[in-house]
C-alpha cells in the first residue's frame, strides 16, 4: 500500500525529499498554550529571509519545539576587521578547561564596590574550594551587548521612553572594542541592527522599532545567547531585555531558554516594565522566569515604577560593567563532560551582595 501511495502522489515525495535534505524543521504550537495565542507558523519562520521576500533554508535549523533562526536586517553585517581577526585567531588558543566568572559586587548602599584584593574573594566548585588563577578587577575584557526590546502591543504603551532611554545607552555604553546588536521580539525575534559600534546606526534602529503582537521571552533569551555565543570566547556576552514579561508566542520553552544562557555563558538583565502594578491584574509567571534565569546568570532585575527610571537604570547596568571582577580557574576536581557544575563566590569580609552565575557546563572530553 506505501509503494502504491508513492507511486500515485510523486510530487508529494519529492517534496518531502526536498525539505528532508534542505534541513527544514517543521515547528509545532505550544499544547499549554491559551486557544487565543495559538498560531500556526509557517516554514519559513526557520528561513532567512532576503530583501526580494524569498526565502532560503537555514543552514542551522532547530528541532521541533524550538524557535527557528533570527531575522535578520536588510543590511550587510559589519566588515572583519584586523582586531575581529586577530580575536578569531586567540579563540583557538583559548583553554576550554579554564572557566571564568564575572562578578558584580555591590556594598550596603548597592553602590559597585571596586578595589578589593583578590584575597577577598573565595571560589567554590560543587562545593570543593578553588585557586584563582586569574583575577582581574575591572575587568577590561570587551563587551558584546544584545539589546533586545520587547515590540508587542501589551508593551506599546511605554515603548517610547523605552527607545529613547536605550538609545541613550547606546551611546553611553559603548567603548573602544565593544560591540553591541539591537534586537526586536513580538511573534518572532528579529535582529534590527548587527553588532557594531556605530551609535547612531544603532539608535536609530531603536527608534524604529515597529509594534508586534505577542511576547516570545524565551525564544529572545534562548537566540541571544546563541547570537552572542558566535561572537567569541575572549569577550564578555551580555543581553539587556526590556519587557513587560507577559510570555505568550515562544516556541522554546524556559527551561531550553536557560539551559542557552548557562551554555553560552551569557549574563542577563532583565528590565521590567509593568503595564499593570497589581499582579492581581497581570501574567506574573514570566516574571518569576526571568528572575529565575537572572540570578542563575549573575545578572540583576530591575522593576521601574515610572518609565522615567529607565535612564537610571539603564545607567546603573553600564556603571556594574564596568566595575566587574573577572575570576577564572581550573576545576579541581574536573567534572564529568557536558555536565552542569555549581559556582559560588564569596567575598570574606564585608557587608557586600556578590552575583555571578551560579553554573556552568563542563566541556566534552
Amino acid at each position: 500500500m506505501l509503494m502504491t501511495a508513492l507511486r500515485t502522489h510523486p510530487v508529494s515525495v519529492l517534496v518531502v525529499a526536498v525539505a528532508l535534505s534542505s534541513g527544514i524543521a517543521f515547528t509545532q504550537d505550544n499544547p499549554n498554550r491559551p486557544p487565543w495565542a495559538q498560531k500556526s507558523k509557517s516554514n519559513s519562520s526557520t528561513t532567512a529571509k532576503t530583501n526580494a521576500g524569498s526565502t532560503s533554508p537555514s543552514p542551522n535549523a532547530s528541532p521541533v519545539g524550538e524557535p527557528g533562526k533570527i531575522v535578520q536586517p536588510t543590511p550587510p553585517a559589519e566588515k572583519e576587521t584586523p582586531q575581529d581577526s586577530e580575536a578569531q585567531r586567540n579563540r583557538i588558543r583559548v583553554n576550554v578547561n579554564l572557566v571564568t566568572v564575572l562578578v558584580s559586587v555591590l556594598d550596603e548602599h548597592n553602590r559597585p564596590a571596586p578595589d578589593l584584593p583578590r584575597e577577598a574573594f573565595q571560589l567554590f566548585d560543587e562545593g570543593n574550594g578553588q585557586k584563582i588563577d586569574i583575577f582581574e578587577p575591572e575587568t577590561s575584557q570587551p563587551l558584546d551587548l544584545a539589546l533586545m526590546i520587547d515590540a508587542s502591543l501589551s508593551a506599546h504603551k511605554e515603548i517610547t521612553f523605552e527607545r529613547e532611554a536605550a538609545a541613550h545607552f547606546i551611546r553611553q555604553v559603548i567603548r573602544p572594542g565593544d560591540r553591541l546588536s539591537v534586537f526586536s521580539f513580538d511573534e518572532e525575534v528579529r535582529e534590527r541592527a548587527p553588532f557594531s559600534d556605530n551609535v547612531a546606526v544603532l539608535q536609530d534602529a531603536v527608534r524604529k522599532i515597529p509594534d508586534g503582537a505577542g511576547t516570545s521571552i524565551y525564544d529572545a533569551v534562548l537566540l541571544g545567547s546563541r547570537a552572542l555565543e558566535r561572537r567569541g570566547d575572549d569577550r564578555r556576552r551580555v543581553i539587556i531585555l526590556v519587557t513587560d514579561a507577559g510570555e505568550t508566542t515562544s516556541r522554546s520553552d524556559f527551561d531550553a531558554a536557560r539551559r542557552e544562557a548557562v551554555r553560552s555563558n551569557v549574563l542577563l538583565y532583565s528590565i521590567i516594565i509593568r503595564p499593570v502594578k497589581n499582579e492581581n491584574g497581570r501574567n506574573t509567571a514570566g516574571e518569576h522566569a526571568l528572575e529565575t534565569m537572572t540570578d542563575t546568570t549573575g545578572g540583576a532585575m530591575f522593576y521601574p515604577d515610572t518609565p522615567q527610571e529607565l535612564g537610571a537604570i539603564f545607567d546603573r547596568i553600564d556603571r556594574e560593567l564596568r566595575t566587574q571582577y573577572r575570576l577564572a580557574y581550573y576545576p579541581n576536581p574536573r567534572g564529568s563532560a557536558n555536565t552542569y557544575r555549581s559556582i559560588t563566590v564569596k567575598v570574606a569580609t564585608g557587608n557586600y551582595q556578590v552575583r555571578h552565575r551560579r553554573s556552568y557546563l563542563t566541556a566534552p572530553q
